[in-house]
């Protein structure tokens, strides 16, 4: 397009010379000469226009000029000949004549989600000795960064490699300073940490001493080397440079080992070869074992200094030091007690593992024994074992049996000595019942006396006052009258006594009746 302008400047301008050249009168002469040149100067200025599209960017570069660029300046920065730091936004730009500049359309460079955007600088200072990567910019100042001409001056960047990465969208920069490539985002998921292995940053200083040198292996977040604070699960633009920082993911969750049995040296996955061991009386064995194992995230740092990452490293050491273990403790046992003590081999072989794992930054969590040999290795030994054990089953069987008899007999034994209290205790009732009715039988005894003392007394005083009356013979008479009509006594007398004792006081007819009142009461017998 500019060169059109050039053109129809050139063509229009040299018409109308041409044309004045025809014309006598001297100021249209002079006055086409300047129409020409006029024409000539918009064309010519027309001509200098650049348009920049929006999704692009104008790489400038000046092919004619009076100064060139100083040894090992790649960018012009004040107008020297060769590529400039300045390019050009979307729009319409002047002053760009086409035999002076060219001018190079790039499209504007975008860095897609989930990556980011790792630059390395053609031109600027030196790196600071000891430095491969151009220290970080401050948080905000990456606009200014990717300005090529704030970067080369005012912003004393430097050549190489930069730390500072760009985030996903739309960048314009000069592509003549910067070279970019992408990598993925640093993504730390649930249940990792992530190890950082800085390449940049401040030199730790050296260890004080060779006691130091395990600690020294880890440095303060910011310094050059490993971290010893991780990672936590999140996105990590600033920390995504691959090449600035190498970041080791580490699994946090519970892992378990399975030492098996299986084809060759490896079974893959999670699974060893198992363990074959040899105990003090000789036998040699295999010995499945599962180790359950997980990895701090404050520790996580330590593995990655210690062995590089949670895969073939530490599972070469685990593997080394869980065999070693296992077969130094079968040492100091028989094969019969290996077998039945396992959980005290577990417990043992545990603190042990715990102990030389925690060194590299590994938690051991658990320890299983599962099968314990097999018929080929511990077949006999085993039915020896059944069989004894089987003999001392039967043994304490019978010894079962006799005491089952023993206390039968002591319960029978028991069963009758209860009987027999409960018949003394019986008998000890009974006596005291008896005990009882006698007392009731005396006491009831007592009580008739009592009564009929008191009413023979009674009867006595009456007889007395009837006597007093009307004489001792006469109530005498009434008392039997008495009894007579009482018991139904016939008083017919079948023995007659006559005469009159001269010395009883009695008349002859109470004699008689006396008489015959006992024939009666002899008759009728002691009931009556």
């Amino acid at each position: 397009m500019t060169t059109v302008f050039l053109f129809v400047g050139v063509v229009l301008a040299g018409m109308i010379i041409a044309g004045s050249v025809q014309v006598r009168s001297t100021p249209l002469r002079i006055a086409a000469a300047v129409t020409a040149v006029l024409v000539l100067g918009v064309f010519f200025t027309l001509a200098s226009f650049r348009h920049v599209d929006e999704n692009s960017i104008g790489v400038v570069s000046k092919e004619v000029g009076f100064t060139s660029l100083q040894p090992g300046q790649i960018i012009a920065t004040n107008g020297e000949k060769g590529p400039q730091a300045e390019i050009l936004p979307p729009g319409w730009h002047p002053w760009f004549w086409p035999f002076i500049y060219n001018i190079e359309m790039v499209p504007v460079i975008e860095i897609e989600q989930g990556t980011v955007g790792m630059l390395t600088a053609a031109d600027g200072l030196a790196l600071p000795d000891g430095s491969t990567y151009a220290p970080v910019w401050e948080p905000g100042t990456k606009k200014e960064m990717l300005d090529a001409q704030f970067f080369l001056t005012d912003g004393n960047g430097y050549k190489g490699p930069q730390t500072s990465v760009l985030t996903p969208g739309k960048h314009r920069y000069n592509p003549r300073l910067f070279k970019l490539e992408t990598a993925p985002l640093l993504t730390i998921a649930k249940a990792e940490v992530g190890v950082v292995k800085s390449n940049v940053g401040e030199i730790p200083p050296s260890g004080a001493g060779e006691a130091e040198a395990g600690a020294r292996r880890l440095v303060e977040r910011g310094q050059r080397g490993i971290w010893k604070s991780p990672l936590v699960p999140d996105q990590y633009y600033d920390y995504s440079h691959t090449n600035a920082y190498e970041v080791t993911t580490i699994s946090t969750k519970t892992h378990i080992i399975r030492f098996t049995a299986g084809q060759g040296q490896r079974t893959g996955g999670d699974e060893e070869r198992e363990i074959m061991v040899r105990t003090s009386d000789g036998f040699t064995f295999p010995v499945d074992v599962r180790i359950e194992f997980e990895i701090e995230p404050n520790h996580a740092p330590l593995l990655v200094a210690s062995v590089g990452d949670d895969q073939e490293g530490m599972r070469s050491v685990m593997n080394s030091v869980v065999r070693a273990i296992f077969r130094n403790n079968a040492e100091g046992v028989k094969a019969l007690d290996y077998v039945q003590q396992r959980s005290i081999q577990e417990s043992q072989s545990k603190k042990m593992l715990q102990e030389e794992m925690s060194k590299i930054g590994v938690t051991i969590t658990g320890v299983r024994i599962g099968d314990v040999g097999d018929e080929k290795t511990l077949g006999n030994l085993l039915k020896t074992q059944t069989d004894r054990e089987i003999a001392l089953q039967e043994q304490e069987t019978f010894r079962e049996q006799q005491r089952a008899a023993e206390q039968k007999k002591q319960l029978t034994k028991t069963e009758q000595e209860a009987e027999e209290e409960k018949r003394l205790a019986t008998a000890a009732y009974e006596v005291q019942i008896a005990e009882q009715n006698k007392m009731k039988v005396v006491i009831a005894a007592e009580a008739e006396a009592e009564s009929v003392k008191i009413k023979a007394d009674a009867q006595a005083n009456a007889y007395k006052l009837i006597a007093e009356q009307i004489g001792s013979g006469n109530a005498a008479l009434v008392e039997l009258l008495k009894i007579v009509g009482e018991r139904g006594i016939s008083i017919t007398p079948r023995v007659m006594v006559v005469g009159q004792s001269s010395g009883s006081g009695q008349n002859g007819e109470t004699t008689a009746l006396i008489g015959t009142m006992l024939d009666t009461m002899m008759k009728d017998g002691p009931e009556k």
